[in-house]
C-alpha cells in the first residue's frame, strides 16, 4: 500500500525512481469501487481546498443512464454504469474532456422495485491488461477492453450456475485478485479465472448481500442476507462468520478492517458492530444503533469513522464514531448521501445534489464550503481522482467537477 503521504509518481526519464517527499502533490487513479485500497479514500495530495474563496467548476456533464454505479478513473478514462432503454449499458469517457470513447449495451430489466432502479454494481479497471470487468444487475460478467470495449468473455453465471438474486439484484463490484475476479455472488461468494471467465469456486443457498468483496491477508469478506463470512480468496472456504440478519437482506455498505477488528453497519435500524478477526464466531467489541449506513460505508480516517447514519427514506445524517467504542462524536442534519475522504478532508455529496467539503475532526464538523453540482437523488459515492471530482445522481446525469491546483 502507498504511504499516505509522501510517494510521489515516477520521474521522467534517465532519473525514473520512487522517491519520498512531502511536498509533491500526488494524482491518483481510482480504478475500482472504494478506491485503490478499496477503503473509500484517495492518496491524492495537492488538489484545491480553497472552496470558500474559488467554488469547484463542473468542466463536463453526460448522460450515463439510470442508477447507482459509481465511477472509476484509470488511464484517461472515466467509466460507469446505467439503465437506458431496457439495456444495461457501461459508458467510458475521456476523463478530461468528458467525450464518450465507446458504450457496451446489453438487454436488461430496469428492476425498479420500491426504488427507480437500474445496476448498482460498479466496474473494475485491470489498467496493467487494458481490461475492465463488469458485474451485471442479474449476474452476468464481461470482460471487456478498456481500449474500445470490445468482448473478451461473457458469462451469465446466475443462470449457469443457478444462483438465487437477491431481490434487488446483485449490486456488488468485482475485486481482482491474482489470477481470480470475485464477487458478492451465493450466500459466500463466488471466483473465476480472470483470463478466461471458468468458475474457480462459488457458494450456493441463500441469495447474496449487496456489497462489494474487501480483501484482507489471504481472505475476502461477502456478505449475504444474513450476515458477514470471511472466506479463503484462494480457495472459498469459510474461515469465520458474523451473524448479521438485516431486514430484507440489505447489507450492502462494505465492511471496514482495520488494527485486527472488521467494522460492518447496515440499514433500516440494524445498527453498527465491531469485532474481533479470529476463526469461526468472531468475539464482538461493541454493536449499537446510533450508526446504520443503509447503502455506503463510512470512511476510516484514523481512529475515527466518518459516515452518513440513516436511510434514504429518513432524515440521515453525518456522523463522526470513535473506532473503538462506537462512540458518536459530533452529528451534522446533512440528509442523505455519501462520505469520500482525501487528505484529512471529508467530500461528501449530499442526496439534493449539494458537493460539499469539510475538514475531518473528531470534535466537530468542520464545513468548508458546498457547491450545487447535481439534481436529486444523489445516493452514489463522489470519486476523486486526478484533481476531479465525478459525482452522478440516480436519474443518470453525471458531471466532472474540477479541484485542480493550476500555477
Amino acid at each position: 500500500m502507498a504511504n499516505r503521504f509522501f510517494m510521489t509518481r515516477t520521474l521522467p526519464g534517465a532519473l525514473s525512481f520512487w522517491v519520498l517527499t512531502a511536498a509533491t502533490p500526488l494524482a491518483e487513479d481510482w480504478p475500482n469501487f472504494r478506491g485503490p485500497d478499496y477503503d473509500g479514500i484517495s492518496d491524492e495530495t495537492g488538489w484545491r481546498k480553497n472552496w470558500a474563496e474559488k467554488p469547484p467548476a463542473v468542466v463536463w456533464k453526460a448522460e450515463v443512464g439510470i442508477g447507482f454505479s459509481a465511477f472509476v478513473v484509470a488511464d484517461g478514462r472515466a467509466l460507469t454504469l446505467g439503465h437506458i432503454q431496457d439495456q444495461e449499458v457501461l459508458s467510458c469517457f475521456d476523463e478530461t474532456t468528458g467525450e464518450r470513447l465507446w458504450r457496451h449495451r446489453f438487454p436488461s430489466e430496469l428492476g425498479a422495485k420500491f426504488y427507480i432502479g437500474g445496476p448498482g454494481s460498479t466496474p473494475t479497471v485491470d489498467v496493467a491488461n487494458g481490461l475492465v470487468y463488469q458485474l451485471g444487475k442479474w449476474g452476468e460478467v464481461y470482460c471487456l477492453s478498456l481500449e474500445d470495449g470490445s468482448v473478451k468473455w461473457f458469462r451469465n453465471v446466475a443462470q449457469e450456475e443457478k444462483l438465487s438474486v437477491p431481490s434487488w439484484g446483485f449490486n456488488g463490484s468485482p475485486l481482482l485478485s491474482g489470477e481470480l475476479v470475485v464477487l458478492n455472488l451465493g450466500p459466500a461468494g463466488m471466483a473465476l479465472n480472470r483470463q478466461t471467465g471458468e468458475t474457480v469456486w462459488s457458494s450456493r443457498g441463500d441469495a447474496a448481500g449487496y456489497s462489494t468483496p474487501v480483501p484482507y491477508e489471504d481472505i475476502v469478506i461477502v456478505s449475504s442476507g444474513d450476515g458477514w463470512s470471511g472466506v479463503e480468496t484462494l480457495t472459498g472456504a469459510t474461515r469465520w462468520t458474523i451473524d448479521w440478519a438485516t431486514r430484507y437482506g440489505v447489507n450492502a455498505a462494505d465492511p471496514i478492517v482495520w488494527d485486527g477488528k472488521v467494522f460492518v453497519s447496515s440499514g433500516y435500524q440494524k445498527g453498527s458492530g465491531l469485532f474481533s478477526l479470529n476463526r469461526g464466531e468472531l468475539p464482538r467489541t461493541w454493536a449499537q444503533r446510533l450508526f446504520r449506513s443503509q447503502q455506503n460505508a463510512p470512511v476510516r480516517l484514523g481512529a475515527y469513522l466518518y459516515g452518513i447514519d440513516g436511510d434514504s427514506s429518513s432524515r440521515a445524517k453525518l456522523k463522526c464514531l470513535e473506532w473503538e467504542t462506537g462512540e458518536v462524536q459530533w452529528t451534522e442534519d446533512t440528509g442523505y448521501g455519501a462520505v469520500a475522504a482525501a487528505d484529512n478532508h471529508l467530500i461528501y455529496l449530499r442526496a439534493d445534489g449539494r458537493l460539499g467539503l469539510a475538514e475531518a475532526s473528531p470534535k466537530a464538523f468542520e464545513p468548508i464550503a458546498e457547491t450545487k453540482v447535481l439534481t436529486r437523488d444523489c445516493w452514489t459515492v463522489p470519486v476523486l481522482a486526478n484533481g476531479r471530482i465525478f459525482c452522478r445522481n440516480s436519474r443518470g446525469q453525471a458531471v466532472a467537477v474540477d479541484v485542480r491546483t493550476l500555477p
